[in-house]
C-alpha cells in the first residue's frame, strides 16, 4: 500500500509536464503496481473538446475518470478543478486522486488552489506531490523557448525523466545538466521505459510546496505566454460543433481555442445500409509523417479505419494507434477527428498539410 502521511485525508498527486512528455502512459503504468483494492480516481485536463487520453484511461483499472475539456485548469478553469475535486470526494472517496494537467499548465497555480481546498475541507483533501514528467528526447529543444516548460521543471517535488531509452547516455547527461541548472535540489528519477516508475518513489511525499497562505504573483501568472495553439483536423458527414463530446463530470465553455466556422460537412456522408466511410491506415501513416516536431508538439484524436475506430497519439514525430474499446464518443459520421497542438502562428499551416493529405478540413 502506498504510504499516506495523513491517514484520514485523500492525497492528491499532480502530474505535469510539457505536451507529449508521456504523462498518461506513466500514470497508467502505475496502476498495475498498486494493490487491487486501492482505489484511484483520475481528474484529467485535455486540450480540445474530445476525450482522447481519457478513453485510454477508462480502459484501465481506475475507479473513475473525470475530465475537464477545452481549457486549462491552471488559469480560467481553476474553479472547475475545485468543483471536480469536491465531486470526487463526495461521490467516490477514493484512496488517492491523480490530476493530469494539460501540457501548458503552471503547477504553482494548481498547488495554491489545492492548498486552499485543504483548508476548506479541513484536510479531507491534501496535496501529496507535484510530479513533473520530462521528455528526455525533446526537452532541450523546447525548454529554451518555453517559459511553461521551465516553470514545470522548477516548481515540482520530483522530476521523472521519461523516454531515456530513446537517447544516448551523452544526450541524457545534457538533459540532466539542463535540469540541474533549472532545479538542482529536486530529486530526478529515470523511468524504466514502458514500466514507468515505482509508485513508492512518488506517492507519500507530503509536499511542502505552497504551505504559506500567500500568493506569489510571479508564480501565479494567468498567462501561458501564448505558446500553444490548438486546431482540429476533421473529416466526416456532420461539421463538428463547438461543444464537448462525450461524458464529463465537469463541463466548461471557457478558454476556447480559435476555430474556423464550417457551415457544411464534406462528401463522407453515407446512405442508410451503406458501409460507413473509413480511412486507410497507410494514408494516415503518410499524413502523420508530415509535421515537423519543431512546430507541432502533439496530435491526438480518433480515426475510423476499416477495422473500426482507433485512438491516435502522436508526440514529437512518434505515434501509436490503439483500437477504441467501446463506443466512439463523437458523431457517428466522423471519419477522422484530430486535435493538433503546436507553436502559435505556425501550427495551423502544418495542420492544413496533414488535412490535405487526408482529404480532411481544418476547423
Amino acid at each position: 500500500m502506498p504510504s499516506d502521511t495523513h491517514p484520514n485525508s485523500i492525497p492528491i498527486t499532480v502530474f505535469t509536464g510539457f505536451l507529449g512528455a508521456g504523462k498518461t502512459s506513466i500514470i497508467l503504468s502505475l496502476l498495475p503496481q498498486l494493490p487491487k483494492d486501492y482505489r484511484v480516481v483520475l481528474l484529467k485536463n485535455e486540450f480540445g473538446d474530445v476525450e482522447v487520453d481519457s478513453q485510454l484511461a477508462k480502459q484501465s483499472s481506475l475507479a473513475a475518470v473525470s475530465e475537464i475539456l477545452n481549457g486549462c485548469m491552471c488559469c480560467v478553469l481553476v474553479g472547475q478543478m475545485k468543483t471536480a475535486l469536491l465531486e470526487i470526494l463526495e461521490n467516490y472517496h477514493p484512496d488517492r486522486i491523480i490530476i493530469e494537467c494539460s501540457g501548458s499548465a503552471f503547477p504553482a497555480t494548481l498547488a495554491f488552489q489545492i492548498r486552499e481546498l485543504e483548508r476548506e475541507t479541513n484536510r479531507a483533501l491534501t496535496l501529496d506531490a507535484i510530479v513533473t514528467v520530462i521528455d528526455a528526447e525533446n526537452f532541450t529543444g523546447y525548454e529554451d523557448t518555453s517559459t511553461t516548460a521551465r516553470m514545470q521543471a522548477q516548481y515540482t517535488d520530483v522530476l521523472l525523466i521519461n523516454k531515456a531509452e530513446h537517447v544516448s547516455e551523452r544526450v541524457l547527461d545534457d538533459v540532466i545538466e539542463h535540469l540541474n541548472t533549472l532545479n538542482d535540489t529536486t530529486p530526478k528519477i529515470r523511468c524504466n521505459g514502458r514500466a514507468g516508475v515505482d509508485p513508492s518513489l512518488i506517492f507519500g511525499m507530503d509536499s511542502k510546496l505552497f504551505l504559506e497562505d500567500t500568493k506569489k504573483e510571479d508564480q501565479l501568472s494567468n498567462t501561458h505566454h501564448d505558446e500553444v495553439e490548438t486546431v482540429t483536423v476533421w473529416k466526416g458527414s456532420h461539421a463538428p460543433a463547438s461543444s464537448h463530446i462525450g461524458h464529463a463530470h465537469v463541463h466548461s465553455e471557457a478558454c476556447r481555442h480559435d476555430a474556423e466556422d464550417v457551415a457544411n460537412g464534406d462528401d463522407s456522408s453515407h446512405a442508410p445500409g451503406e458501409d460507413a466511410p473509413t480511412m486507410e491506415e497507410g494514408l494516415l501513416e503518410e499524413a502523420l509523417s508530415l509535421p515537423s516536431k519543431e512546430v507541432v508538439f502533439r496530435i491526438k484524436g480518433f480515426v475510423r479505419l476499416p477495422s473500426g475506430y482507433h485512438i491516435v497519439n502522436w508526440a514529437f514525430g512518434r505515434h501509436d494507434l490503439h483500437i477504441l474499446d467501446g463506443e466512439y464518443p463523437g458523431d457517428s459520421g466522423d471519419v477522422i477527428r484530430l486535435t493538433v497542438m503546436g507553436e502559435r502562428g505556425e501550427v495551423r499551416r502544418a495542420a492544413r498539410k496533414v488535412a490535405e493529405r487526408l482529404g480532411a478540413k481544418v476547423v
